[in-house]
C-alpha cells in the first residue's frame, strides 16, 4: 500500500479568523470551554471559517481472531457473527444511538467466520478470509492478506458520502490484537495495555497477559508498523486502518471510539504520519490501554462515560456536541449583531492574557 498524502490542517490565517469569530459572540471569552476548542478544530480540519457536518457516517467491521483458541476472551468466537445479525436486525446499542442522531449505518464484513445473507447494510465485498490466523504460532495475517484488508478499508472510505466518519468494531478477541499492537508500537509493557474485555475474571486476565506475552515473543522482530500489523493485528483493525488513512485523505472528520478505534488510529497514523490531525477523540474508555494510548497520542476525549462497549458507540454519543460547536459557529450572534456592547479593550485583553497564561 502506498499512503496517500494527508493534507496539513495547520493555517495560521484560518486559526485566528475562526479565534476572532469564537471570541466575538456574545460571550465572555473561553464562556464555551472545550466547544470552542472543538469548533475551532473542526473548523480547521475542514478549512472553513463555516464548519459544517454533512451525512455522517458509521461503518462497522467485523471479523473473527484466530488467537482466541488460547482462551484470551470470556465470549467464544461465535458471539461475532452472532452481533452482527444483531446490527442487521437494528438491536444493538450502536444501532440505537445512529437511529437517534441520524447517522448512517453499515456494518462490513471485513473476515467473520460465517456466512451472511444479502442485506441493505452489510457490506460483504470486502471479506479477506473467514478469521485470522492463530498469532501464537503464526503471523495473524500474512502480508499480502494485510494489505488487501488496508487496501479494503480504504475502498469502504471512498465510497462514503459526507463528511464524517466514526470506525465501530466487532470481533471477539480483537481487544487482545489492539493489546499487541499497542505494546509493541508504543514500546510498553503488555500488561500496562491489556483489560477484562468482554469481561475476563481474575485467573482469566491473568492467562490472557501470558498469552500475549508469548505472542510478542514470537513476534519479537515484527517492528514495523505494517509488520506489527500484519503478525500482531486483526481483518478488521486493518481495514479500519485503511478507512482512516483515506478518510483522512479526503479531509473527513475523524471521530474516534474507544480502545481498538484508536488503536487503529495510531497504527494508521505510523503509516501515514498527518492521520491524527482530522481525529477528534470522543470519550475514555474503561480499557486500561486506552489511557495509555491517548498518552501516547496526547489527546483529551470530550466525555468519560466508563464506557467500553465498542462499535463505535462512545463516538456516536458524542457526535451532537460536534454538532453544537459548529452551530455556535455558524449561529449564534456576535456582540456587533446583537447589538451588545463589549468588555472595555484594557479589561478584554487582560482576560485574554490569562486565558493565555493558563492555557500554556
Amino acid at each position: 500500500m502506498t499512503p496517500p498524502n494527508i493534507t496539513a490542517v495547520a493555517n495560521e490565517q484560518l486559526y485566528q479568523q475562526l479565534k476572532q469569530i469564537i471570541d466575538n459572540k456574545t460571550k465572555p471569552l473561553g464562556a464555551l470551554g472545550r466547544l470552542e476548542s472543538l469548533g475551532l478544530q473542526l473548523g480547521m480540519i475542514q478549512g472553513s471559517t463555516q464548519p459544517q457536518i454533512e451525512q455522517p457516517q458509521i461503518r462497522v467491521f467485523a471479523a473473527d481472531h484466530g488467537l482466541t483458541k488460547h482462551g484470551t476472551s470470556a465470549f467464544p468466537s461465535a458471539v461475532t457473527a452472532q452481533m452482527v445479525h444483531n446490527f442487521l436486525n437494528g438491536g444493538a446499542a450502536i444501532n440505537v444511538l445512529a437511529r437517534q442522531h441520524d447517522i448512517e449505518l453499515k456494518v462490513v464484513d471485513a473476515g467473520v467466520d460465517a456466512d451472511f445473507d444479502t442485506h441493505p447494510q452489510l457490506l460483504s465485498g470486502y471479506k479477506v478470509k473467514k478469521g485470522s490466523r492463530d498469532a501464537l504460532t503464526e503471523p495473524a495475517m500474512t502480508d499480502e492478506e494485510c494489505l488487501l484488508a488496508l487496501n479494503n478499508g480504504m475502498s469502504v472510505a471512498k465510497q462514503l458520502t459526507g463528511n464524517l466518519l466514526i470506525v465501530g468494531e466487532m470481533g471477539i478477541g480483537n481487544t487482545s490484537a489492539a493489546s499487541l499492537l499497542l505494546a509493541r508500537l508504543g514500546d510498553l509493557p503488555i500488561a500496562d495495555c491489556i483489560g477484562r474485555g468482554t469481561g475476563l475474571d481474575d485467573a482469566g486476565l491473568k492467562h490472557k497477559q501470558q498469552i500475549l506475552s508469548q505472542v510478542l515473543q514470537f513476534h519479537r522482530k515484527a517492528k514495523s508498523p505494517f509488520a506489527a500489523l500484519a503478525a500482531l493485528g486483526g481483518l478488521e483493525i486493518a481495514m479500519m486502518v485503511g478507512a482512516l488513512i483515506q478518510a483522512a485523505s479526503d479531509r473527513r472528520i475523524l471521530l474516534i471510539d474507544g480502545f481498538i478505534a484508536s488503536v487503529s488510529l495510531l497504527v494508521a497514523e505510523r503509516l501515514a504520519p498527518g492521520v491524527v490531525q482530522y481525529a477528534v477523540f470522543a470519550h475514555h474508555s474503561v480499557e486500561p490501554g486506552h489511557a495509555q494510548l491517548l498518552k501516547l497520542l496526547n489527546a483529551e476525549p470530550l466525555l468519560d462515560m466508563q464506557m467500553r462497549l465498542g462499535e463505535g458507540s462512545g463516538a456516536a454519543l458524542a457526535y451532537p456536541l460536534l454538532q453544537s460547536a459548529c452551530a455556535i459557529i455558524n449561529e449564534m450572534a456576535s456582540f456587533s449583531d446583537a447589538g451588545i456592547s463589549e468588555k472595555n479593550s484594557s479589561e478584554k485583553n487582560s482576560s485574554a492574557n490569562n486565558n493565555s497564561e493558563k492555557n500554556q
